[in-house]
């Protein structure tokens, strides 16, 4: 226990060191504008490289099957043979949205009252910052360790396309991890979980005619609605008991496209649907409810052409155990470090789902307290950056020593 309580005593204060370093490398990196599919990443990315060059970490660029620059990738490798882990944060950022509404600049990356302030100080290029310095910390003793760890700075997340996840999947020169710990914000829970989803966008069609025919036609915007009614009705399980999933399956129809101007009514109208999945309720249940409201609609409100249904993304829930890694080095750094913290499963899908498909267990959340994600004023609370710190620190120097 002496032992024990050393190392923590050490850890703790070699974060406390950290955290002036760490802050001042996210707030450079706030500093510079990467929202996803908007701005240049170039400029953001070339910051961590110049950080990662400066203290010879070995780190290359991660690019698509197109030739775009998606990430970057920090691989420092042990000198014992063992399994991989990954710590993951995301560069680039969710758009600023109306910056008159900001109280500050979305770009300011100043600290005021304990708080790192602007777009991406909460997700996620506090962790980013965190993560770099936590391979730092852990390259001089790299012979010591099992297997190895890669941190992986993913600029294409806020799209959807995990465009950094995936090339590093597909990489074959890159080791592929055992598990993946995300640094997503949230002190209070380690997400170990996720819905999945089942998303598609379906198009109905009618016959197009003009608004003051003496015919009555029934139009594409009006057989939607009738779909939407459908979907909107249908009958969805809740939490299944002893399943451990404690979250219901979600169906939204979240986008509504068709008709211009005012004298024709339309032979074409498109809606998205997006379905949240979990184990008890899974993708092929999603697209066969679907499949039901389109039949119900096609042989309630009949046309020449058929409505059409064309799935775009599918991807797993996914739960860890308690007892299960990454999860679990990561809960018990977390009570070393003094925080209280629980496993959580989380309602929106994230990269977590992604690794879920390819077999790799995550966890997706765990990270200082936060405001304003996604929305306006983002910023995240300093105070508890040294446990935070430390936490990580610790549950990556436990994967590595056990080899």
């Amino acid at each position: 226990m002496g032992e024990e309580n050393r190392v923590s005593e050490n850890l703790q204060a070699a974060a406390a060191e950290r955290c002036a370093s760490v802050i001042g490398l996210a707030q450079e990196l706030i500093r510079l504008p990467s929202r996803g599919g908007i701005d240049d990443y170039g400029p953001v990315l070339r910051v961590l490289e110049g950080w990662l060059t400066d203290r010879a970490l070995p780190h290359r660029r991660l690019y698509d099957e197109v030739g775009a620059l998606v990430g970057l990738l920090v691989e420092i490798v042990g000198g014992r043979p063992g399994r991989w882990w990954a710590l993951d944060a995301c560069m680039d950022t969710a758009p600023f949205g109306d910056e008159g509404a900001w109280s500050f600049s979305p770009t300011a990356g100043d600290v005021v009252d304990g708080w790192l302030r602007g777009r991406g100080a909460a997700d996620s290029k506090l962790a980013a910052s965190m993560f770099c310095h936590i391979a730092a910390d852990l390259h001089p003793r790299a012979a010591g360790l099992h297997g190895g760890l890669a941190v992986l700075l993913d600029v294409d997340e806020h799209t959807g396309g995990f465009g950094g996840a995936r090339a590093y999947l597909d990489d074959p020169a890159a080791a592929r991890p055992a598990g993946v710990m995300i640094g997503y914000p949230g002190l209070k829970e380690v997400v170990a979980g996720g819905r999945g989803l089942w998303r598609a966008v379906i198009a109905v069609h009618a016959p197009s005619g003009h608004s003051g025919a003496s015919r009555t036609v029934v139009g594409a915007i009006s057989r939607a609605a009738h779909l939407v009614r459908l979907l909107d009705a249908a009958c969805l399980p809740g939490v299944e008991a002893g399943s451990g999933f404690p979250l219901p399956p979600k169906l939204s129809v979240t986008s509504f496209h068709g008709g211009q101007g005012f004298s024709v009514t339309p032979d074409r109208c498109e809606l998205n649907v997006d379905i949240r999945t979990t184990p008890a309720f899974d993708a092929h249940d999603a697209e066969t409810l679907v499949c039901t409201a389109v039949a119900e609609l096609d042989a309630t409100l009949p046309t020449p052409l058929p409505t059409r249904i064309t799935p775009v993304a599918s991807w797993p829930p996914f739960r860890l155990a308690a007892d299960e890694q990454p999860a679990a080095a990561l809960l018990r750094a977390a009570v070393t470090e003094g925080l209280t913290v629980r496993a959580k499963t989380a309602g929106p899908s994230n990269i977590g789902n992604l690794l879920a498909g390819e077999g790799i267990p995550a966890t997706a959340g765990f990270g200082p307290a936060y405001e304003g994600l996604h929305g306006i004023d983002e910023r995240a609370r300093l105070a508890e950056l040294p446990q935070v710190y430390a936490v990580y620190h610790r549950a990556v120097l436990d994967l590595l020593h056990a080899g």
